[in-house]
């Protein structure tokens, strides 16, 4: 039991690891520095929690730091294995559903517009609303255009969820492709098609 305030990396690194362990979300430098009374600053906090990443190395859980902070997790490589916990399989996302996620990933922001432009089809209305209420994506404007259109883009927890950083770390299509699988969410049933009918040039 801790019978002094911690002030250096080595006498933080129980605390912040029983915070982290503990937390049901992100934790970012500010809660963490909140922890301690008095604060041992950023300094101290960050070469502790290095200490950490390096004391679970090799484990089948990580320290990792996403878009809204540090959190522990499972190692990709590990999920094979925590798929057999599972009741029954999460359905995996349509094509559509990956392809409009890919063309918001990469070209954000974007208006629904922009999307079947691109994709040449019509997106069926469940298609947003699905990556909407996963909170991937969200409306942040709107185009100075008729109509003023919204413009779509991801969201932290998109980052989160796939464990990013920033979009700089985003990995190609494929792999983006994986991690999607490996959150195991189930998405809104799609159109029978997919898609909606083929726009008409």
């Amino acid at each position: 039991m801790l019978t002094t305030q911690p002030v250096t990396p080595e006498a933080c690194k129980p605390v912040l690891e029983a915070a982290l362990l503990a937390a049901n979300a992100p934790l970012e430098m500010a809660q963490l520095r909140r922890i301690f009374d008095p604060d041992p600053g950023v300094e101290v906090i960050r070469a502790a929690l290095a200490a950490l990443q390096q004391d679970w190395q090799g484990r089948g859980v990580e320290l990792a730091r996403t878009a809204s902070g540090w959190r522990f997790r499972t190692r990709p490589a590990m999920q094979p294995w925590l798929e057999r916990l599972k009741d029954e399989k999460p359905p995996r996302y349509s094509r559509a559903v990956m392809e409009t996620l890919a063309i918001i990933v990469w070209r954000q922001p974007v208006t629904r517009g922009d999307i079947e432009d691109i994709r040449g089809v019509s997106i069926f209305s469940g298609i947003l609303k699905t990556l909407e209420s996963r909170g991937w994506i969200d409306v942040v404007g709107h185009r100075e255009t008729p109509g003023r259109p919204a413009l779509f883009a991801t969201t932290r927890r998109f980052l989160d969820d796939m464990g990013l950083k920033s979009l700089a770390d985003l990995p190609d299509l494929p792999e983006l492709e994986r991690m999607i699988d490996l959150a195991g969410n189930e998405e809104t049933p799609p159109h029978p098609d997919g898609d909606a009918p083929e726009k008409s040039a």
